[in-house]
């Protein structure tokens, strides 16, 4: 059984294009805000950081309780609100003229944060062996919409305006509406502790040094990401690029950026380089930021600059939640990831809010001078960063053994060779497992159980 199943492809595809949909309306605003929001009453660059960062205030803090609600009235129903209030969002934006209500939208935008519902029904519909293909199938959308937000934010907002823009992304919540409505119902639920968050975990998680580098530096990564965007835009226009056309400078840099970004993944996994090819990226995101600060201002720098930037951000956007799977304890991959996607959308919040503030006092110069200092603190994080062996992650359903008889199964399978842990869950009558890729013999766990 490698193939996916009609229901699963059928999953993948609707889930895809629920998650990217929504990404893409929030992605769109980052190329056009600080050149056509340039008319909103009360713009500045301290405004156009915090309607930019907005979202990820209401993501980071939503985004947890949202999965757990999904646990309590139904995956759909949470999804459905979650789109509902991002459509009520981008009216609000469509129809404002002040730059304070399409901050107001923008909060409301990121109200609807679905994100741990999406995936916790991708896995309530996948079975144990397939749930990686249709997470990666997932995680390669939102990659897809970033790209295509590039493109069509100013291509839309030159034809139509600011309100264009947030109109578009109201129609997309709508789409996404449908294809919720046209994704399976699931019929019974996934490992919950590895698909949503333990309450009861979050503060031994917080406290993990080593998963807590990787929170910061996703952080750091959004922080940077939404800053840039405060800057280059109006960069640009200095230039007498044409905002209409920004798009054409986009659409190359990350396509190249791409082609440079996936052999360093192949390479860093097959000679099992991932630290060196970690803090590589991280040093092509300090160059680009230094020749954003530096470099005269001409469009050939500027086009460097972002081609180094782009290279070295997908990587570490491609990788760190790969890195993150295999940090998490058996057991606690939800939790996990819950405080991963809440660190990467406060870290949007923050680059806005910091990015504008900086701006507003020393310049949009200094917001590139601000990324580099961000990027040497992320590289001294990485000194003591340690990765274990590949793992994967298995679940044991329990409910036909004893409470006895879970804990014998459980001292016998911690003695399998490649077992790297072995969790016992007797609320939920389940044992988690992180076994060594190559090593663990599947054989030898279906006949002890």
């Amino acid at each position: 059984m490698h193939q996916l199943t009609s229901t699963e492809k059928k999953a993948a595809t609707s889930l895809a294009l629920v998650f990217s949909s929504r990404m893409l309306g929030l992605f769109m605003l980052l190329p056009v805000f600080a050149i056509y929001g340039a008319d909103l009453v009360g713009f500045s660059p301290l405004w156009i950081g915090l309607a930019i960062g907005a979202y990820g205030f209401t993501q980071a803090l939503l985004q947890i309780p949202m999965g757990w609600l999904s646990d309590k009235i139904g995956r759909h129903k949470v999804m459905l609100l979650g789109l509902a209030l991002f459509a009520v969002g981008s009216v609000v934006a469509a129809l404002a003229d002040s730059v304070y209500m399409v901050t107001i939208g923008r909060v409301l935008q990121g109200a609807g944060a679905i994100a741990g519902a999406v995936l916790a029904l991708a896995a309530d519909l996948t079975r144990e062996e397939q749930r990686p293909k249709v997470m990666a199938i997932i995680g390669m959308s939102i990659g897809l919409s970033f790209a295509a937000a590039m493109v069509l934010g100013p291509m839309i907002a030159a034809r139509y305006g600011l309100s264009g823009v947030f109109w578009f992304t109201a129609g997309l919540a709508l789409l996404a509406m449908l294809a919720v409505q046209l994704t399976p119902k699931a019929i019974s639920k996934a490992p919950q502790r590895e698909t949503l968050a333990v309450p009861a975990l979050l503060a031994t998680l917080v406290r993990s040094p080593q998963l807590s580098r990787l929170n910061l530096g996703i952080l750091l990564l959004h922080f940077m990401l939404t800053a840039l965007f405060i800057a280059l835009p109006q960069q640009l226009v200095q230039l007498d690029f044409g905002s209409e056309s920004h798009w054409r400078l986009y659409v190359p840099v990350l396509l190249l950026s791409f082609v440079l970004m996936v052999p360093m993944i192949i390479i860093s996994v097959r000679k099992r380089k991932e630290v060196g090819f970690f803090r590589t990226a991280l040093v092509l995101l300090l160059l680009a930021a230094l020749l954003f600060w530096l470099a005269p201002l001409n469009l050939p720098g500027i086009s460097l600059a972002l081609l180094l930037f782009f290279t070295g951000f997908n990587y570490l956007e491609a990788s760190l939640p790969a890195l993150l799977s295999r940090l998490a304890p058996a057991g606690q991959k939800g939790t996990a990831m819950g405080l991963y996607s809440s660190a990467q959308f406060f870290g949007a919040f923050l680059g806005g809010l910091t990015g504008g503030l900086v701006a507003s006092w020393f310049g949009l110069q200094a917001v590139f001078v601000l990324s580099a200092l961000a990027t040497l603190g992320w590289l001294l994080l990485t000194l003591g960063m340690q990765l274990p062996g590949k793992s994967e992650r298995l679940s044991i359903d329990l409910t036909e053994k004893t409470e006895e008889e879970s804990q014998t199964l459980l001292e016998h399978i911690a003695q399998l060779p490649g077992v790297l842990e072995a969790t016992l869950v007797l609320t939920e009558r389940r044992c988690y497992l992180k076994v060594e890729a190559g090593l663990f013999d599947y054989q030898q766990l279906k006949a002890l159980s």
